[in-house]
């Protein structure tokens, strides 16, 4: 039997590894959610959205699959909590989706671009992790909690799509649960297949798949392989090698202010490495085999000091946008959904409502100064 020491170090591991398959997969591919938005908005190319929404598919069938074979237990996680303030995760959603847009890239494809050398990337992630910071415990908190977060629905169990309908028809959770996440990953399944070039495109779909599957496996190495039913320490049932303590899979926003704190205060006993901080790593280390493999990496800087301000501005608003809305393209728009909660989908057509806008604002600018 292995003791909680060898778990943590089990969990932490395979974080890093999978996130290490995920850096590869998305510098080799592309894979960017802010690009598949900025393709609709200013080409009308579903290319890469198609790319995130299999990838939603996939997960939300694997991570429904593994809580309904008793593998894991999605309602113990974050995202399906009974509370629902859906004023923060509206706002929070909507300026993630402006700071992306503003920062070329949310904040795992900041990391990815990073593998590859550049340096706005890296400028955007060290304000995105201290505006994220700063609104997890800091000058910004209070803002979060207290006045965007003091709007919210208390529901009777969870604010997951399974809970609520479960409820209105007075039926059992976990039939109406396999019900709806079969029937949403078909559909999502069905609009992606549709389009013959998609489907031809062998690389995007294996890529989109990958990812999903990355997302379920993450859930499975924190809720089922982390879990012990008694800690030593406190004689309860736990999950080692989190943050939260709970089941977790990838995300980004917290996990990037939890490694620039570790960075901060390394000697420091109670800062710990965690499933999200390996994550972090393993994904631009990830990126930078690929880029040093292929031959891709080459450093790149600001073109211009309005360059500059767009980014910076960009990661402060991913920091605090991704905080408020407790995750991100990545941790609201496929860990969260896959859970089926109500708050990861209010928060995935925010981010993107928010990117499109600012594009639109964007491109008439542009045109105002050619």
């Amino acid at each position: 039997m292995e003791t909680p020491a060898q778990v943590v170090i089990l969990v932490i591991a395979s974080g890093f590894m999978l996130a290490f398959v995920f850096g590869v997969v998305a510098q080799k591919t592309d894979f960017c959610t802010m690009g598949a938005v900025s393709d609709i908005v200013n080409m009308g190319d579903w290319g890469r959205m198609r790319m995130w929404l299999l990838a939603i598919a996939v997960a939300i069938a694997g991570a429904n699959a593994l809580d309904l074979a008793g593998l894991v237990d999605l309602s113990r996680s974050a995202y399906p909590a009974p509370r629902w303030p859906w004023l923060a995760f509206l706002i929070g959603g909507l300026l993630f989706g402006i700071g992306m847009t503003l920062a070329s890239g949310c904040g795992s494809r900041s990391l990815i671009r990073i593998g590859g050398g550049n340096l706005k990337s890296l400028v955007v992630m060290l304000f995105l992790a201290l505006a994220a910071e700063m609104t997890l415990r800091g000058l910004l908190a209070p803002l979060r909690t207290e006045v965007l977060g003091a709007l919210s629905i208390q529901f009777d169990q969870g604010q997951d799509l399974a809970w609520l309908l479960a409820g209105a028809l007075g039926i059992g959770k976990r039939s109406v649960q396999a019900w709806i996440a079969a029937g949403l990953s078909l559909a999502l399944l069905a609009f992606v297949l549709k389009d013959r070039d998609f489907r031809a495109d062998h690389e995007r779909l294996f890529a989109a798949v990958v990812i999903g599957l990355i997302i379920v496996a993450g859930w499975y190495v924190t809720g089922h392989l982390g879990f012990v039913a008694e800690d030593p320490e406190t004689l309860q049932e736990a999950y080692l090698g989190t943050r939260t303590a709970r089941p977790e899979s990838f995300t980004f926003i917290g996990p990037a202010a939890n490694a620039l704190e570790l960075l901060q205060f390394w000697t420091d006993k109670s800062a710990r490495v965690t499933f999200g901080v390996a994550v972090v790593v393993g994904t631009l280390a990830g990126a930078f085999a690929y880029a040093l493999f292929k031959r891709r990496f080459h450093w790149e800087s600001f073109a211009s000091a309005s360059d500059t301000r767009n980014h910076v501005i960009g990661g402060v608003l991913m920091g605090f946008g991704g905080v408020t809305a407790a995750g991100c393209t990545i941790g609201q728009g496929i860990t969260g959904v896959s859970t089926l909660a109500l708050g990861s989908i209010l928060v995935f057509f925010s981010i993107i409502a928010g990117a499109a806008l600012t594009m639109k604002i964007q491109y008439r600018r542009m045109l105002k100064a050619g």
